[in-house]
């Protein structure tokens, strides 16, 4: 897969050495000359430009990439590039940062973002998430299909624990992805049994977080 990465500070350095470790084609877009500077990031390509130009998005390939990450500090950087992106080159999954909250209701399929990563809200979430049992937590917000990540840890009088994934009805629109048991990751099986400390993570339509927090909380 092809990935273009507008910003090549230290978030999109980081994501770049991810997907070039997972054998993925980056390429990494910065004006400024010190970080896009060749070998920044140990195999992936560099191109020292502005990415809010169509002229250096044309020298960049835009139009062969899979996916482009508007990765850079400035919120209104990664809008244009999202725009541009899908509209001028039609790249299938455009992911976008969100520096400060107060823009994130900008960063839609308006603006041709797909997936938009608030850090800000995501590190408000794992704290959450750190010190919540028996409640439901939202994690992530998919912006494309109107659905959350969300988690649960479950409780020792949680009404599931003990039973069979199998066995559970859940909401509507809600998919269980992955329980994280200890240091343990495990694809969920009709036959795997829930126990107490399990963390559950699901992908539900926001209209049904309040019908999972009642079937997975507190007895």
């Amino acid at each position: 897969m092809r990935v273009a990465i507008a910003g090549a500070g230290k978030v999109g350095r980081a994501i770049a050495r991810e997907l070039v470790a997972n054998g993925h084609q980056v390429l990494l877009i910065d004006r400024d000359a010190e970080l896009a500077r060749p070998g920044v990031v140990e195999g992936a390509e560099t191109l020292m430009a502005d990415a809010c130009e169509v002229s250096a998005l044309d020298e960049a390939y835009l139009a062969g990439c899979q996916v482009v990450v508007a990765a850079t500090g400035d919120d209104k950087v990664n809008l244009v590039v999202s725009l541009l992106a899908k509209t001028e080159y039609g790249v299938p999954r455009v992911v976008a940062r969100v520096n400060h909250p107060k823009n994130e209701w900008m960063f839609d399929e308006s603006w041709g973002v797909d997936v938009a990563v608030s850090t800000p809200r995501m590190l408000s979430a794992l704290v959450e998430e750190a010190v919540s049992v028996g409640d439901l937590v939202r994690l992530f917000t998919f912006r494309q299909g109107d659905a959350n990540l969300v988690e649960i840890t479950l409780s020792a009088d949680s009404p599931v624990v003990g039973q069979r994934v199998g066995d559970q009805v859940w909401p509507h629109d809600t998919a269980l992805v992955a329980i994280v048991r200890g240091p343990r990751v495990i694809a969920p099986s009709a036959d795997d049994a829930l126990d107490k400390g399990d963390e559950l993570l699901f992908v539900a339509s926001p209209d049904v977080e309040g019908e999972l927090q009642r079937l997975l909380g507190h007895a």
